[in-house]
């Protein structure tokens, strides 16, 4: 049962409130007064088409609340139709679909029209009517039904919906040529070329950093000649002839290094093509 109705901006309607109590209502007035669009409100409760056209003339918006009771549950139901834009409905202060009004509504309110009774015209009611008539055991179809649905669930769960498994496929295809064309073969060619793009990135410093090793060790005044020294000290003592053999390693390692830093050196050399090519090829495995 409709027990109130509130309507503001609805054709000629600026502002309507209406509290229906038991029994027989009856909506009189002169033609253009606006009985059709009580109905209309309500209509619109139920999940009708919301028309633009219905906006009063000036407004932005129609709003159509109303509060429905059976038994003891009671349901408040809100419509709002703006000039421009999709109408929005609500249910007790919840969003709600236009399909989910039309399922409360077919519940609650009948609406009878001046040439069709309205829930005839539905198939659902249609086909109830049918079944009743013919004594129709229904409970094979609605168990069924709910399989049907339980399986479409559980499709849907694996990606049963053809164009979003076709589009996945599509994606995963393109994303295999990537691979495929990316030709993976090291898993650790991102270190190795992290490490070729610091040497080449950095080539003059760092043969810079090798020559002024090198000339820290062999120049005069350098660690060489400082160990060279220490020996001279040291030689043909007895009681230092241990640490004299010591400083003599110390003093070979020490110009085996400076073969070794200048070795890598020359190893070093700038190469803008290929430090290009070591970039690029990292923002693609980044990418993949």
């Amino acid at each position: 049962m409709l027990e109130e109705l509130q309507v503001t901006d609805l054709g000629v309607i600026e502002r309507l409130g209406l509290t229906l109590g038991p029994g027989m209502t009856a909506l009189t007035g002169e033609t253009g007064a606006g009985k059709t669009l009580v109905v209309e409100a309500i209509d619109l409760l139920l999940g009708g088409r919301a028309d633009p056209a219905f906006v009063r003339p000036g407004a932005g918006e129609a709003v159509v609340e109303g509060r429905f009771a059976e038994g003891d549950d009671e349901w408040v139901v809100r419509r709002v139709v703006p000039v421009q834009g999709r109408s929005r409905a609500y249910v007790n202060g919840a969003l709600a679909s236009v399909a989910e009004l039309s399922q409360l509504g077919r519940r609650l309110v009948d609406l009878h029209g001046q040439h069709a009774h309205q829930s005839l015209l539905h198939a659902s009611t249609q086909r109830a009517a049918l079944d009743l008539y013919g004594r129709i055991d229904l409970e094979p179809l609605r168990g069924l039904t709910a399989e049907t649905a339980e399986v479409e669930r559980a499709l849907a769960e694996l990606g049963g919906d053809d164009r979003a498994r076709a589009r996945e496929l599509d994606l995963l295809r393109f994303q295999l040529d990537e691979l495929d064309a990316a030709r993976l073969e090291d898993p650790d060619e991102d270190a190795a070329l992290d490490e070729e793009e610091d040497r080449l990135a950095d080539a003059l410093a760092h043969q810079e950093a090798a020559a002024l090793a090198v000339a820290a060790l062999n120049d005069d005044g350098g660690a060489s000649e400082q160990l060279a020294a220490v020996i001279a000290a040291l030689r043909d003592r007895a009681p230092y002839r241990a640490l004299e053999e010591r400083v003599r390693s110390l003093a070979a390692e020490l110009s085996e290094l400076a073969s070794e830093v200048r070795a890598v050196a020359e190893t070093i050399e700038p190469d803008p093509e290929r430090l290009a090519e070591i970039r690029t090829r990292r923002s693609q495995l980044r990418d993949l």
